[in-house]
């Protein structure tokens, strides 16, 4: 079988920020808490982004967002801003610069209905003036670089990403990610990547292809589909934070380094969850570091090992002592080696 083409791709260049590596971690709600992006930063991701942060909530210091936009450490530090109304969008975008953000990356992409509901999110994208008045009201008030992720359109009627892609960049816009599916697809069905091809040949500011990019193979065929000018890793980074670093080795070099050994793999969800206890503390630590468990097991064994993961994800995600989660987590590792020699 032949192997998928090398394509090498150039460092990104957002405002006065080189990312070394053109693979992005992707923002995911209630994912992409700082523990995760240090996580994946750590190991080589080219940029992290913070969780979707509600700008208004943010502007007035309410539910916990300013402790949520945290990590003034990962240059350059990315805060995603969520909202509908300009003027909350222009507040959130100056507190988060007064927190230390490097780049504000403007939401325009959540299909949640929870989101949408409140005309934030995705639901942007069915209006194109209005969209065009929550990026200028960003943009303009911040001297830092603004970039925008959305989808390629409300719907299969309405696929706008190439004309708010033009209006963005009008507004100073440096950069902007489309996952390549509608807000109605949600995560469902193939992803169009060759869709955002349009998006592509209507800018001259870098795009960055999201959407099913999991793999090595994935990238390669994402950017051969779209001509983007880097990739965006979402789930496929859930109990896998080393893959935007596989993925940028695979397009660096054109050999696939594979996922890293599972005495390391054991070392990096290890020192994962540790983290997630030091930040949110033993209780709400635990409860939040249960999906991230579940995702390291999959990712440990595969189908192949299904019914051993579903035991131990039983044990460690109904555990309730920060310890016995840890000790059960290496005992784990250790017999999936065994199992794999």
């Amino acid at each position: 079988m032949s192997r998928p083409p090398h394509r090498e791709l150039r460092a990104l260049r957002i405002g006065p920020h080189a990312v070394p590596t053109p693979v992005l971690l992707a923002p995911m709600s209630g994912i992409t808490d700082l523990a995760f992006r240090r996580t994946a930063a750590r190991l080589g991701a080219g940029l992290v982004v913070s969780e979707m942060i509600a700008s208004e909530h943010l502007a007035r210091d309410r539910h916990g967002m300013r402790a949520r936009a945290q990590g003034a450490e990962l240059a350059p530090f990315v805060i995603q801003l969520a909202g509908c109304d300009a003027r909350w969008m222009a507040e959130g975008a100056r507190v988060a610069a007064a927190l230390g953000a490097a780049i504000i990356d403007i939401n325009m992409g959540c299909p949640a209905r929870e989101v949408t509901g409140r005309l934030a999110g995705s639901a942007l994208m069915r209006d194109c003036e209005h969209a065009q008045r929550i990026i200028a009201a960003v943009v303009g008030a911040v001297s830092l670089p603004v970039t925008l992720k959305m989808r390629t359109g409300w719907d299969a009627l309405n696929r706008n990403a190439p004309e708010i892609a033009r209006r963005a960049e009008a507004e100073g816009v440096v950069l902007i990610s489309v996952h390549a599916r509608t807000r109605c697809q949600f995560f469902k069905g193939a992803p169009d990547w060759a869709f955002v091809r349009r998006v592509k040949e209507c800018v001259r500011i870098p795009v960055v292809i999201n959407g099913d990019v999991v793999d090595p193979a994935s990238a390669l065929a994402a950017l051969a589909a779209s001509g983007a000018d880097g990739v965006m890793i979402g789930r496929g980074a859930c109990g896998a934070p080393w893959m935007p670093a596989r993925v940028a080795a695979r397009l660096a070099t054109g050999e696939d380094p594979g996922a890293p050994p599972l005495a390391h793999q054991a070392a990096i969800a290890s020192a994962h969850i540790e983290a997630m206890l030091v930040e949110r503390g033993e209780l709400h630590g635990l409860r939040a570091a249960r999906k991230h468990i579940g995702w390291y097991l999959q990712s440990a064994l595969g189908e192949r090992g299904a019914d051993h993961v579903r035991r131990w994800r039983a044990l460690l995600c109904t555990a309730d002592r920060a310890d016995s989660v840890l000790r059960g987590l290496r005992q784990f590792y250790a017999q999936a080696t065994e199992m794999a020699a």
